[in-house]
Formats: structure tokens, sequence, C-alpha cells
């Protein structure tokens, strides 16, 4: 499948070099191409310039992010939170209608520093404002509860004896994710049900930041017992 990544940081070089192996083709999308691969500094928290990672990765190419969407059947939000929605609405809608739009990005808030808060919560959630903004997309909320790692390998906590979220109006697009979810070893995948759920996976963004500092480690899931 040809698939479109927004964001050029770990989550989205974690999900490129994944689906590559599955055997995907895959196109990550940038706001300036050229800056992009122009930066020799590490990102914010340490991982190596673009440029770098795309040298050991060469099987996955580097557009604009209206050449990602272009590109893919299939598009994955693995954008800042913050500036998901103007950066998806500066796409022409003509490559983003009909298609399904995983998104991962979350709402946080890091004005005030480290545990970030929410800019979005309780009775709405960035999930939300994206199909608002884009209705004709198909949204699946999904991937935002763990690390980069944990996202694209399962097995690597538990024996993957974990659960993962997802919420989508579209139960088609749902089926079809959940597929690309066991395809990453998922096992135990919650539907929570329309867009609106997506609330609930949001906000345990904050209860995920406290237990990365309280266990000193980001590899960790939630498990729902039942």
């Amino acid at each position: 499948m040809k698939i479109g990544i927004f964001g050029t940081g770990m989550v989205g070089r974690a999900l490129a070099d994944k689906l590559t192996q599955l055997g995907h083709d895959v196109v990550i999308g940038t706001r300036d191409v050229a800056a992009t691969l122009a930066r020799t500094e590490p990102d914010g928290m340490g991982n190596p310039p673009f440029s770098v990672w795309q040298n050991e990765n060469a099987a996955v190419k580097l557009a604009t992010h209206a050449g990602a969407a272009a590109h893919g059947e299939m598009l994955i939000n693995a954008a800042n939170g913050a500036g998901s929605l103007a950066m998806l609405q500066s796409v022409e809608e003509a490559n983003l209608n009909g298609k399904i739009l995983i998104d991962i990005a979350n709402p946080l808030d890091f004005s005030q520093g480290m545990p970030p808060s929410l800019f979005i919560a309780n009775n709405d959630s960035l999930g939300e404002q994206i199909q608002r903004a884009l209705p004709d997309v198909k949204v699946v909320k999904t991937l935002n509860t763990m690390n980069a790692y944990l996202m694209v390998d399962p097995s690597q906590l538990a024996d993957g004896d974990h659960t993962i979220f997802l919420s989508g109006n579209e139960t088609g697009a749902k089926a079809q994710v959940t597929e690309l979810l066991r395809s990453f070893g998922w096992q135990d995948i919650i539907d929570l049900g329309d867009i609106t759920t997506s609330r609930g996976s949001e906000m345990l963004l904050p209860l995920w930041a406290r237990l990365w500092g309280a266990l000193g480690t980001p590899m960790f899931s939630f498990k729902v017992v039942r």
C-alpha cells in the first residue's frame, strides 16, 4: 500500500521504518524539504538529523506535506499536536478526501514545561477537531497512548500483552486500521466508538507523562484487564 506520513520526528521515522519493512511504499511529508535535509544538529529528543536517518532508510522518500498526501492511499498524522490542524488544512483537500487518516497526535501543551497539560480536553479532542475540519476524511485515532517503539513493535513489552485503543466514525476505516495494527503485532485492540471517544485516549496522556516521570522510562503501556 502507498502510505503518506506527516511528520519527520521520531514517531514518523519509526512508523516509516516499520511500514517499509512490511512492504509498504512510504513517503514522509515535511513543510520544507530543503530545510529538513539541511539540518545537521540532533532534534530536541537527541535523535539524529533527518538526513542521517534517511541515509540508513533509503527506501523512505521525503516530500512536502502535499506530496505525501498525494502519494498516500492511507495517511498518518505523526506531526506535533499543536500544529496538526493547520498543517492538514494547508494540504489540498483533493489529496485528503476519501482517505483514511490515522491520527496519532496529542494536544500537548508544553508552555509551562514538563509535564505537559492538554490544550483540548473534556468536551472536545484533537481527533474531533480534525474530523470536523476535514469532513470527507476518515479520521481514526489510535497509537497515541504509548511511545514510538511500542507503536510499531508491541512485543518489546510483556510479549505484546497490552492494550491499544481506536476511535472513529467509519466502521470500514477502523477495520482497515485494525488490520494494519495487527500487522505491527497488536493483539488487544479496543474499539472505543466514534471519534468523540478520542477524548478518552487523549486524556490518558497527562497520566502517561507522570508515569514516565515515576518509572524513569517510556517503555510501558496500558493493559485493560477484563
